[in-house]
């Protein structure tokens, strides 16, 4: 079955925000969807494949008695460039989102509004964000210690900056990043770009959890379907409120419990 010429594809009966600007052919859509994710999260899900086929290759090592590192000390014997290293490192992994809301800006007018990543409605996206993260986070730890029993992940060390002054800020910095980075891009971008190359709306949102899992595969398979699971949930809840700045809210919250919260509680709690 061939698709539709692009000059019937519109997106404004799915966001009636959308505004259109221009209309792009379906091979130029593909191919900015394959050069977007070759630099972006593409890129982290072919890297973290390759890494957790290491850590399953390495002998009389199994996956659960390995430690996966996050957020680690560049240069920890000096605190002033380490804190350089840090910022950077949750400063220049937003361009490729940014990047995603300029190309959506070529085709539709408004896009910022058309996707819900703004701040028109900071409260009520703050409550709801709030829920989603408590639905979402408190199983999610359960997912982990589960899979980490059955040998599917790895032990997940999600901070390990050195103790400054800028610890907690930087963490923060670093799970705002993720938020802004993956939700911006699996949802809003991901979602009308595959919608505009003819693809429906169950196969939007699996591809977009598909490889959501697939680039947290570095941390084992209790990783991936955690994720995935995440991503589903996400993807649905961004197709019903067409918002993408709760899910934003939520994914930070949710890093920031993980990142700030496994520094507070690590020295005391040994099963993390």
């Amino acid at each position: 079955m061939t698709s539709p010429p692009a000059e019937q594809w519109s997106l404004t009966p799915d966001f009636p925000a959308a505004a259109v600007r221009t209309r792009l052919p379906r091979a130029l859509l593909i191919i900015e969807m394959v050069l977007l994710l070759g630099v972006s999260l593409g890129k982290s899900a072919i890297w973290s494949i390759t890494d957790l086929i290491e850590k399953l290759t390495r002998p009389d090592q199994p996956l659960n008695q390995q430690t996966t590192t996050m957020n680690t000390s560049q240069v920890p014997d000096r605190p002033w460039l380490d804190l350089i290293y840090q910022v950077l490192g949750f400063t220049l992994p937003v361009v490729p989102a940014l990047l995603a809301l300029y190309l959506l800006s070529i085709t539709f007018i408004g896009v910022r509004r058309m996707i819900g990543f703004d701040l028109r409605r900071p409260g009520r996206d703050v409550v709801l964000a709030l829920g989603i993260a408590a639905g979402i986070g408190i199983p999610g730890l359960g997912l982990y210690l589960g899979a980490k029993a059955l040998g599917l992940n790895t032990t997940v060390a999600a901070a390990n900056l050195t103790d400054q002054w800028w610890t907690v800020p930087v963490l923060i910095g670093l799970a705002a990043m993720n938020g802004v980075l993956e939700e911006v891009t699996m949802l809003g971008w991901w979602f009308i770009r595959a919608r505009q190359i003819g693809m429906g709306w169950a196969w939007v949102i699996i591809s977009s959890a598909l490889i959501r899992g697939s680039y947290h595969l570095y941390q084992g398979f209790g990783g991936f379907v955690g994720n995935l699971i995440m991503g589903l949930i996400f993807g649905v809840i961004f197709l019903k409120c067409r918002r993408v700045m709760p899910l934003v809210i939520t994914h930070t919250l949710i890093n920031i419990v993980a990142f700030v919260g496994y520094t507070i509680v690590r020295p005391y709690v040994s099963w993390l």
